[in-house]
């Protein structure tokens, strides 16, 4: 728990599955870039320093978070 009660989120695994394709990536170090098969979604960084990429917002309508 953090000091004001709430509690820290500690990121596991990097992925993601895309809403469109139904496709499931995961980027599991730093430079491995993954792209789904249809092209809308891709995570990058794995844990040290996680991206997604997606086509435009709302973020929502493209990938759910895994």
């Amino acid at each position: 728990m953090v000091g004001n009660g709430t509690v820290e989120k500690k990121l596991i695994r990097y992925r993601i599955q895309c809403k469109h394709c139904k496709e499931i990536i995961e980027s599991k170090t730093e430079h491995d870039f993954q792209l789904c098969g249809c092209g809308a979604v891709g995570v990058d960084g794995g844990l040290n320093y996680p991206k997604r990429i997606y086509r435009s917002h709302p973020l929502e309508e493209h990938y759910v978070d895994l």
